[in-house]
């Protein structure tokens, strides 16, 4: 499988009235993003609700998935504090032939670099045929990553540990390591992550701006820059002034119902809020070919 580049969105789940995970609408709505613009879709990261989620129910749509047209465009999220949860997670999912998988370290307790390095170690030694996306999220995990310590990783597992997604941006301007992927969390971070020779991006509201997040990246291997970046930064501000996961479900709920379902204790937008968000939008003239299409 080759190595992933581009624009990523990391997806939302889709949930049935009473909570559990629709498969099939999820899956379609992971192909329409990449219809619309992405390269891939990240699938149970933080925005797909991914801690909230059963694992039972991730099993059964990691089968589902498997048989997608697209399914060497996936990164697999986990969302588990438990080492024993994701490393037998790991291993279902690398029978049905996935191999990127985008893990965070566990969140709630307190522990130190040695003990990142611990984890990471464990996951590989008991699934060495896997391929591990850092996930830097100090906001989510507690933790953050420094670049000492991604390299001792990487000098330890080079075919395993093949990237970073940096939400914290500390990471993205700062490491520089051949073969090695680096995703920033935000579109505001895309143009000048790929100036630094970053991989693309990986953010939650690429299920909004796959198209826009898409114009800009294939922009800059033109000429080096694109008249779109204000736009879509504009829209990424926009989005970064409420929740992430209501924000997205809110939006996709006006063209389809089922997307007003979310785990609590998420919610979606209170109306108010909902309403300022679409005056926004509307004010930027954006439209989302994504969006539509729920």
């Amino acid at each position: 499988m080759k190595i992933l580049k581009g624009i990523f969105a990391a997806s939302i789940s889709v949930l049935n009235e009473d909570l559990s995970l629709n498969i099939s609408k999820t899956i379609d709505h992971c192909e329409s993003l990449i219809d619309n613009g992405c390269h891939g879709v990240a699938v149970f990261g933080s925005t797909g609700q991914a801690q909230l989620i059963p694992v039972s129910e991730k099993i059964k749509l990691l089968n589902t998935l498997s048989k997608s047209k697209y399914s060497e465009k996936y990164i697999i999220g986990t969302g588990f504090n438990s080492l024993i949860e994701t490393v037998n997670f790991l291993k279902i999912a690398t029978s049905l032939k996935f191999e990127n998988f985008l893990i965070m370290p566990p969140a709630f307790y307190k522990y130190d670099h040695n003990g990142v390095v611990n984890f990471y170690s464990k996951l590989i030694e008991a699934v060495p045929n896997c391929k591990i996306i850092l996930y830097n999220f100090e906001k989510l995990s507690g933790y953050k990553f420094d670049v000492d310590t991604v390299k001792i990783l990487v000098k330890k597992f080079p075919k395993q540990i093949i990237g970073i997604k940096d939400s914290t941006y500390n990471i993205f301007q700062e490491l520089k390591l051949k073969n090695f992927l680096v995703f920033p969390g935000s579109e505001l971070k895309l143009l000048k992550g790929l100036q630094l020779g970053c991989a693309g991006i990986i953010s939650a509201t690429c299920n909004i701006t796959s198209e826009l997040s898409r114009k800009v990246y294939d922009d800059f291997f033109v000429k080096g820059k694109s008249d779109n970046n204000q736009k879509l930064c504009d829209v990424r501000v926009t989005f970064d002034k409420y929740n992430l996961i209501s924000a997205l479900h809110s939006c996709y709920s006006v063209q389809d119902k089922i997307y007003k379902n979310v785990l609590p204790p998420l919610s979606l937008l209170e109306q108010n809020d909902y309403l300022d968000l679409e005056k926004k939008l509307n004010s930027l003239n954006f439209k989302s070919n994504s969006l539509m299409a729920a």
